[in-house]
């Protein structure tokens, strides 16, 4: 279903405001991405001033774009520099004032389309200039983005894709990619960007991995690498042969590698091998308010940010001597300045070699969304999360099955959308 037509000069004269609707910056320019054969342009975030920087802020993160504004869907946001990627129109630096056949585009029309499963904004009206030789003012005339293709044909495809693919779930990037012929997914791999080559790394199969980014370099498979979760990392490179393995170790960061061979040690259906270290571990001397602070890093996933694990210096894997947990409840009943010694709480742990049938019960029987793992000596050495564990209990190929149903439920709807 399809809302009013807002044009773009409105919306890039609106403020952006937090979930609270308090203003934190103003809109300076919609970034578009043209849309597969049929489909219209599709905005995937704006150009906003903030604290005298121009942000990026995806449209999958904005609730409401209206006559008051442009609202976020919460209080975050990412202050990084805005820098345009490959595929993608600005709307007022790249089509505002372009010449159409003799016409000049003066403006563009927005609609919300919202199908009961995704909300999106697309481009749906042009909005052109004309001079006659009779007459000193311009004729305008509205028309359909599709009468207008030149506006829209990409120059890289590769490029244009990734594009589009930039605000969607990974799990949803990963189906779009997974049914590309061989040659197409690697030219999709070399145009992403390493962050999201990354997290689509992570919804594949190791096999479908090791395919994808055959082709890279090894300076370009460094850096998407690096943008990795050290748990898929790990399973990553034990799928790969001997001698690329140890190609990729001896050029990483030296405290990486240590930690990779770590994991790369403890054995395939344990606990060990189900682990990740990167987790919030701090000090007993850490008040609560330095908790939350931690906590509130947008990049933590519920089940790592649901719990501060306590240990004795050094805070990196493997540990001082381990403490206990203190869940972020607690934190929010205990004042600001009450050290974390005084909140913590002892829960179930496991040992690295703990087969996993056993990790499963423990976490059945005490409804755990992370535990704790130890060596003999009592160090912490990082956490089993409950992401994983559902991961392994599924067993393999559990994503490509339930894309699968999720697909013969609802066929009308593609992928082309949020995520």
């Amino acid at each position: 279903m399809a809302g009013d037509v807002i044009y773009a000069f409105r919306v890039m004269r609106l403020p952006l405001l937090d979930a609270g609707g308090s203003e934190i910056g103003k809109i300076a320019d919609i970034v578009v991405v043209p849309g597969r054969p049929g489909q219209a342009p599709r905005v995937v975030g704006f150009v906003a001033s903030s604290q005298r920087r121009r942000i990026f802020v995806n449209a999958a993160r904005v609730s409401a774009l209206d006559n008051d504004g442009v609202r976020l869907r919460s209080w975050d946001v990412d202050l990084h520099p805005f820098k345009r990627r490959s595929g993608e129109t600005l709307v007022a630096a790249e089509l505002i004032d372009r010449n159409v056949r003799g016409e000049t585009v003066t403006d563009v029309g927005l609609v919300e389309i919202d199908d009961g499963r995704i909300r999106r904004w697309e481009v749906a009206k042009i909005r052109l200039a004309g001079r006659s030789a009779l007459r000193r003012r311009s004729n305008f005339r509205l028309v359909e983005w599709r009468d207008v293709p030149e506006l829209w044909a990409p120059t890289d495809e590769a490029a244009a894709e990734a594009a589009r693919l930039r605000d969607m779930h990974p799990s949803d990037v990963a189906h779009v990619v997974r049914v590309l012929p061989l040659s197409q997914r690697r030219q999709l791999a070399e145009a992403m960007d390493d962050e999201r080559l990354a997290d689509l790394l992570e919804e594949l199969p190791e096999e479908e991995q090791l395919r994808l980014i055959e082709g890279l370099d090894l300076e370009r498979l460094l850096d998407v690498l690096d943008e990795m979760e050290y748990d898929d990392l790990a399973d990553l490179l034990n799928e790969m042969p001997l001698q690329q393995r140890a190609a990729i170790l001896e050029a990483m960061d030296e405290e990486e590698a240590e930690v990779l061979s770590r994991l790369l040690s403890y054995e395939e259906g344990s606990a060990g091998g189900m682990l990740t270290p990167e987790l919030i571990i701090m000090s007993p001397d850490d008040t609560v308010a330095e908790a939350l602070a931690r906590i509130r890093d947008p990049d933590w996933t519920p089940s790592i940010a649901s719990q501060v694990y306590v240990c004795r210096a050094p805070l990196r894997p493997p540990t001082g001597k381990y403490l206990g947990v203190v869940f972020m409840q607690r934190l929010l009943r205990e004042p600001p300045s009450m050290e974390l010694s005084r909140c913590v709480r002892q829960v179930a742990t496991v040992r690295p070699d703990t087969p996993e049938r056993e990790v499963f019960e423990e976490f059945a029987s005490y409804d755990m969304l992370a535990l704790p793992v130890l060596d003999e000596g009592g160090r912490f050495l990082g956490a089993v999360t409950v992401d994983d564990v559902v991961d392994r209990m599924l067993g393999s190929g559990w994503r490509q099955r339930s894309r699968r149903k999720r697909d013969a439920s609802h066929p009308a709807v593609t992928t082309s959308g949020e995520g």
